[in-house]
């Protein structure tokens, strides 16, 4: 009998150790190792329909789903969502608008709310990986962006080329191309200065909004938005996959980390780097470079269990580090945190590292998990935070 339970124990032993190696060989192909980055099939919308805007929750008509063209030819799904009191105040013109998708934006009322008053503030969200526009805490984190001034703040969201209705298949190139067709239509189109543009982005969106808001920040002349919000980001794609688990529990190549060669080995077939930390402190250098006003926020739950709050810890020192010409050590900034940071209590703690023309804020919270978070106040007041350090007249 025991030696049957040893059988059957060694085959099934060596059955997983087969999948796991075949798991492992299929993530160094390009087109397998997408599906499991982006996460891009799964859409997690639960069979509604995103033409239907109402089904998540919205009124007729405060939500319009269009398209935007990306450089590259294809087109992007987004939703033009209105804040919930401008709604109110037009309401009864909204209701004999026609509802669902719009194939020309510019002629819908909605638009034109946002185009026509020269106060209005609009936040452009990059989600993270999986799902839509319409999925998970999404729809709660749109209406925490807009409540601080559910007047002004409208909230333009869009899917990456590959994920929801957007065609393509998605890459790290391909994803920023795609944020800064969104960011000119938002500009060119719909007529918004950055000056009163707020890039709010959560886990990879993270990754997406570092990479043009350096973009940006590089061009001649440089184009500064209001400010960034970056939940749950992450060091770079080497480093979140040597902790990463799939829903907390399934590790992918954290297991290998006791064998150094194979783990590094197999860090070089990692196509997508995503090197937020390198494009956090290029785009404060640039800004510093050339005296322009930016601010950033970092949010983190420590009970995030997808991305480890240490990540944020880390991207904060290399973007402070990138405000000092000499440079600052991470021991070096631990110390100047415990003696400067905020004790919130339960709520967490707050860092703010100062510089002439900056404000890089630290938000360490003791809960709000990966997603949830998003629906927090926390959300509302670091909007309102960024928009009024942009304009004290906005309250």
């Amino acid at each position: 009998m025991a030696y049957l339970l040893f059988k059957y124990a060694s085959i099934s032993a060596a059955v997983l150790v087969g999948l796991y190696a075949g798991l492992l060989g299929l993530l160094t192909t390009s087109s397998f190792q997408a599906h499991v980055v982006y996460l891009h099939k799964i859409q997690m919308t639960w069979f509604k329909d995103l033409d239907v805007p109402e089904s998540f929750g919205f009124l007729r008509s405060q939500t319009t789903p269009f398209s935007i063209k990306s450089s590259t030819g294809g087109t992007l799904y987004a939703w033009h969502i209105l804040p919930i009191e401008l709604y109110r105040h037009h309401e009864p013109a909204l209701l004999t608008e026609p509802s669902g998708f719009a194939s020309d934006i510019t002629s819908r009322f909605a638009f034109k709310l946002l185009r026509d008053d020269p106060d209005a503030r609009l936040i452009i969200h990059m989600h993270g990986a999986g799902g839509t526009v319409g999925s998970g805490y999404r729809v709660p984190n749109y209406r925490a962006l807009s409540a601080g001034q559910p007047n002004k703040i409208h909230v333009l969201t869009f899917d990456y080329r590959g994920f929801g209705r957007s065609r393509g298949t998605p890459s790290e190139r391909g994803l920023c191309i795609d944020a800064i067709a969104v960011v000119d239509w938002a500009t060119k189109v719909a007529g918004i200065p950055p000056s009163r543009i707020l890039i709010f982005s959560q886990s990879l969106g993270t990754a997406v909004s570092l990479a043009i808001s350096e973009h940006f920040a590089l061009q001649s002349p440089p184009t500064v938005f209001a400010g960034a919000i970056l939940v749950a980001p992450f060091v770079d794609a080497q480093t979140l996959v040597a902790t990463y688990r799939i829903a907390g529990s399934i590790p992918i190549i954290s297991p290998l980390a006791r064998f150094p060669l194979l783990f590094n080995y197999l860090q070089t077939f990692i196509k997508d780097k995503w090197l937020s930390k390198d494009r956090i402190a290029g785009y404060i250098r640039a800004n510093e470079a050339i005296g322009e006003k930016y601010r950033l926020t970092l949010i983190h739950a420590e009970d995030d269990y997808d991305v480890p709050s240490h990540h944020t810890e880390v991207v904060f020192w290399h973007a402070v580090n990138a405000t000092v010409p000499r440079g600052i050590t991470y021991d070096e900034l631990e110390e100047v945190k415990y003696k400067s940071k905020k004790d919130l209590g339960a709520a967490g703690s707050v860092m703010e590292w100062r510089t002439k023309n900056g404000v890089i804020r630290e938000e360490m919270l003791k809960t709000g998990l990966h997603d949830v978070i998003m629906g927090n106040p926390v959300i509302t007041m670091a909007v309102m935070r960024i928009f009024e350090a942009a304009d004290p007249s906005f309250k």
